[in-house]
């Protein structure tokens, strides 16, 4: 019996600093793994570049044992770990400056390893590397990019898929006051985006579990790894930008966050206490 295992091999490259710095600190880089292997393909490459800031670390064992803590887990995860060592300069201005940058080394990482990937997911937001992009797909790559805050619209355009990090379940956990969240559960948050809306309601899509068909965006059908949730605009929040929300839905550009309660008259889910974690 033929099997269905998927035959692609990947490569995942983790620009740790970006994501870091914008909304991704505390990401699961197992679940990123995961995500990146949806459907049974093979990591080839698992590539973690981080910043390391060695005289730091001669002086605060906590920033020590915790940074080497850190690249340990990482290391059981299957990625290998890329240090960019801290390098302090004094500006113009006679302040100390750091700079840990691992841009080229991703970008030379990943179009060297590529001959032998089929697939490549870039982990970050950052514009620099749309060129990168290009390459890796005219070397015959998919590339895929996952990012949270501050992603380069260019990046979004160029990439064979983008999606927010925010999105894939359980990829960034969601803070419960301690209480664990399980993603999808009744009375347990999730997050999503609003693609339908008018008058005073409209429904949210989210992800209910990591799944090679993100394509199949109709929940109503068999194979739909999404779900749907009725909301009423008394429940929106106001955004920091445009004050008033409900007019610009739906729309892509607002990830929200959300409590799945059980609809009145048993028609379906309702999304209640929602929350913006970003704008696009």
């Amino acid at each position: 019996m033929p099997s269905n295992k998927s035959t692609a091999r990947v490569g995942v490259y983790v620009d740790s600093a970006n994501i870091n710095r914008n909304g991704g600190y505390g990401m699961g880089y197992e679940v990123l793994r995961e995500f990146a292997c949806r459907d049974e393909a093979e990591a080839m490459r698992l590539n973690a570049y981080v910043s390391y800031d060695a005289e730091k670390a001669r002086r605060d064992s906590y920033y020590y044992n915790r940074t080497n803590s850190f690249y340990s887990v990482l290391r059981d995860f299957g990625y290998k770990v890329i240090q960019k060592e801290v390098k302090w300069y004094t500006d113009e201005d006679g302040n100390r400056v750091a700079k840990a940058n691992a841009d080229l080394d991703l970008a030379v990482d990943a179009l060297l390893q590529s001959e032998k990937l089929d697939r490549v997911l870039l982990a970050t937001g950052d514009g620099d590397f749309v060129q990168v992009v290009r390459a890796l797909q005219n070397k015959g790559c998919r590339v895929e990019v996952v990012a949270f805050k501050n992603v380069s619209a260019d990046l979004r355009r160029e990439a064979d898929l983008f999606l927010n990090g925010y999105l894939i379940p359980n990829l960034l956990p969601i803070d419960r006051d301690g209480e664990e969240n399980l993603w999808g559960e009744l009375e347990h948050r999730v997050r999503g985006i609003c693609y339908y809306h008018k008058n005073d309601f409209g429904f949210m899509r989210y992800l209910k579990h990591i799944d090679p068909n993100l394509w199949l965006t109709d929940a109503k059908h068999p194979d739909s790894p999404y779900g749907t949730a009725w909301f009423h605009d008394s429940s929106l929040p106001v955004s920091s930008i445009s004050g008033v929300i409900s007019n610009e839905l739906p729309s892509r550009r607002f990830i929200f966050e959300f409590k799945l309660t059980k609809a009145e008259q048993d028609k379906g889910l309702r999304a209640m206490d929602i929350q913006i974690v970003a704008e696009m």
